[in-house]
């Protein structure tokens, strides 16, 4: 399968050369696409010196900062153009480990979406308090229990998607950023009748730069939760009589 990782950076100078030679270890048949926010640290300048000495490597730079979620549709998009058939979502900071992505890859050949997740059998997060384990599970509960997701780990940011799942979830329609993306995403995944899996993966946290999670993030997410969790009979609602009418 060709197979695009799209991985989205802003000021990951630190990162981003250790996390370019490592994929072309790991999965060296992938083309990567490195989408960044106009990093001041020169996070695209040492991408595109890395891009010339490993080869299939792209770098997409965007104007401006404006979030996970847009980055991602950039890369999308930039990947539909040259018909790549899967789409791979990873994280610059190593929290997501590349080793695993031949896992994800192999269980992306008999579904639609594969989730990378802290919270099924297998999957471990071994740095985290006992405090923050807790919030961010019960987030996900929350999620899957509002939304009837099905999916125990709807924040996670380790996925692969096929092209046909990017088509059902009419990804270029999906505005929420951070958490949020994620969970749309997912939420989109399913109603538009995607197959989705879930694989164990360990989460760890970053060992260089500074994260760009926020409380701010977070919270949109929660709020979208609920927002579309109150939508949801209304749309329901309208699509029986649209039916009604056929």
């Amino acid at each position: 399968m060709r197979t695009l990782v799209v991985l989205p950076t802003y000021n990951e100078i630190e990162n981003v050369e250790p996390m370019l030679r490592t994929l072309r270890s790991v999965v060296p048949d992938c083309h990567v696409l490195v989408v960044d926010d106009a990093s001041p640290d020169g996070t695209a300048e040492r991408a595109e010196l890395i891009a010339g000495e490993l080869g299939g490597i792209e770098i997409l730079r965007r104007s401006a900062k404006s979030g996970l979620g847009g980055a991602y549709r950039s890369g999308f998009s930039w990947g539909l153009e040259r018909d790549y058939d899967h789409f791979v979502e990873i994280d610059c900071d190593f929290s997501h480990d590349p080793g695993a992505l031949p896992r994800l890859l192999e269980a992306a050949r008999e579904h639609d979406v594969v989730i990378g997740s802290r919270y099924v059998s297998g999957g471990t997060i071994p740095q985290w308090t006992w405090s923050r384990r807790m919030l961010s599970r019960g987030g996900n509960q929350y999620a899957s229990l509002m939304l009837g997701l099905g999916v125990a780990d709807s924040t996670a940011g380790y996925r692969v998607y096929s092209k046909d799942a990017l088509e059902k979830i009419g990804y270029a329609n999906v505005t929420a950023d951070g958490y949020g993306f994620q969970i749309e995403m997912t939420y989109r995944a399913k109603r538009g009748g995607a197959s989705i899996v879930e694989v164990p993966i360990s989460f760890t946290d970053r060992q260089r730069g500074e994260s760009k999670m926020s409380g701010a993030i977070v919270i949109e997410a929660l709020w979208l939760v609920t927002k579309w969790a109150l939508e949801r009979p209304f749309t329901r609602r309208s699509l029986d009589a649209v039916d009604q009418h056929r």
